[in-house]
């Protein structure tokens, strides 16, 4: 696993992002864990998740691409994040781009969209923080790709993937999205991931332990891709 992988996992943990107990999810199921990128809200938790970002994007992607899209509300501070550590990490100014919830009807700025205009020839990676479902892309690409200019979306990043069915399905959410819109969808992390950089058999004080362990494997014997993680 790559050491900012490791990092991540650990900042995820210690900004209390990444949380196990009991959750019930927008989608109904009761998950052993749950992960909240609102939670981070200082300015030196911002600038680290900026740079994960900033990293795992360019593993996946590379360079060539022009404008960061980070869907309102969560999106506009991971988008702004992520831009300032590309430029910082890497030496390349990407643009950054966001949705208003409603259109402004006034000013030089009015419109959909807050930060960079889209323009012709864009390449685009969209940025959230997780997806279970993957529904929110569905009021995302649209809003991308419907703004009267030809772009291309190189690609999607989350935090995590959670590696589990999307409703109605026998793939992921992130399988699902790559298979309708024809681009990658990607994370910093994979649940897999997670669980084998934080259990620690037999050791009480491991954040999984071995209850947790049994708690999150039942979870994915019910919801995983083929009955796993």
């Amino acid at each position: 696993m790559e050491q900012y992988k490791k990092e991540f996992i650990d900042f995820m943990v210690a900004c209390k992002v990444l949380k196990f107990g009991s959750f019930t999810l927008k989608s109904g199921r009761q998950s052993p864990f749950f992960m909240n990128a609102g939670a981070y809200i200082t300015g030196s938790q911002l600038m680290k998740l900026g740079e994960y970002y900033a990293q795992a994007i360019h593993a996946n992607f590379g360079d060539d691409f022009d404008v960061l899209f980070g869907p309102a509300y969560k999106g506009i501070p991971l988008a702004v994040a992520t831009v300032i550590a590309y430029s910082k990490l890497y030496g390349k100014e990407i643009r950054y781009c966001s949705n208003r919830k409603e259109a402004k009807d006034h000013g030089a700025d009015k419109g959909v969209l807050l930060g960079s205009e889209l323009q012709e020839g864009d390449r685009v990676v969209i940025i959230e923080d997780v997806t279970t479902s993957g529904k929110s892309i569905e009021e995302t690409y649209p809003i991308v790709t419907g703004q009267g200019v030809q772009v291309t979306v190189v690609g999607e990043m989350v935090s995590l993937n959670r590696q589990e069915r999307a409703p109605e399905s026998t793939k992921s959410a992130l399988d699902t999205i790559t298979d309708r819109f024809g681009f990658p969808a990607r994370a910093i992390v994979s649940m897999s991931e997670v669980v084998q950089a934080l259990y620690k058999s037999g050791q009480q004080d491991a954040v999984i332990t071995d209850a947790l362990k049994k708690e999150i494997d039942s979870y994915y014997a019910q919801w995983g891709v083929d009955g796993k993680l």
